[in-house]
């Protein structure tokens, strides 16, 4: 099982890394020529996002023993899910190593230090899968997440889609990003004395890193989305009213990438 699970973190690393290779042939779409880079890797994490995410809804729906013994019971398929997303991490850490300096990519690498460390200890050990499984949910909130950026990066805000992504990156981000968070935090806490010390202080450092995240973005999505892009009444001197999209697409747009796979 561990070579296996090597394996296919293996190939999943040179996939992704393939991707971002394969991404810089292809034309850019025409407003994002700017940051062509961050349009390209966040395409990537998009597509990781709604593969992963997708994967382990229907995998935890066809199989709920994974959430009733989120250590022992999963089927093989479910060990080769957390493991290509070890290799996404990876691959997503070389790529940011090789186009960003540290100053701008250590937030994001310390977070993918603590899911790789968190997902690996299932793909080596293959115990603890569905627990892992349970994380991955995150990434359906991740892809909506990573959409809304691509729509910014291409200069499609304001408009439907925009505000459509926005809605649904909010909805997502409560039922399938706080409400696993909620659940794995309240399992691992019954758990603790029945899990080793080192995998409860991991789980739980991870647990709380990526929900203050969360919180964070999500109270910043709001805020900028929702919020400020209400219409305001003019001011005495008649002033344009700036909207979220505007300082968006004035400023360089951050990379919202927080999933918890133990990841933002």
């Amino acid at each position: 099982m561990v070579p296996s699970g090597l394996l296919v973190t293996g190939v999943s690393f040179a996939a992704f890394r393939g991707l971002h290779w394969g991404l810089q042939l292809l034309p850019t779409p025409g407003r994002a020529t700017l940051d062509r880079w961050k349009w390209r890797n966040i395409f990537v994490s998009f597509v990781h996002s709604l593969l992963t995410g997708t994967m382990a809804l229907l995998g935890l729906s066809l199989y709920p023993q994974m959430i009733n013994d989120p250590i022992h019971g999963h089927p093989p398929w479910a060990l080769a899910l957390v493991a290509v997303s070890v290799g996404y991490f990876l691959a997503d850490g070389a790529d940011m190593l090789q186009n960003q300096t540290m100053g701008q990519a250590w937030e994001l690498l310390c977070h993918h230090l603590v899911v790789i460390s968190c997902l690996s200890t299932a793909v080596l050990s293959g115990h603890y899968v569905g627990f892992s499984m349970v994380s991955l949910l995150l990434e359906l909130n991740s892809a909506f997440m990573h959409l809304r950026k691509l729509l910014l990066l291409s200069h499609q805000a304001p408009s439907l889609a925009f505000s459509m992504a926005s809605w649904a990156t909010l909805a997502t981000l409560v039922l399938f990003r706080l409400v696993p968070l909620g659940w794995m935090s309240l399992w691992l806490f019954r758990q603790r004395y029945h899990v080793p010390p080192a995998l409860v202080i991991l789980g739980g450092t991870g647990l709380v890193i990526v929900g203050v995240m969360s919180l964070i973005l999500g109270v910043r999505i709001l805020n900028n989305d929702v919020l400020r892009s209400r219409p305001h009444p003019p001011s005495s001197g008649h002033q344009r009213t700036r909207t979220c999209c505007d300082s968006e697409l004035a400023s360089p747009v951050p990379k919202d990438k927080s999933t918890f796979n133990p990841k933002d």
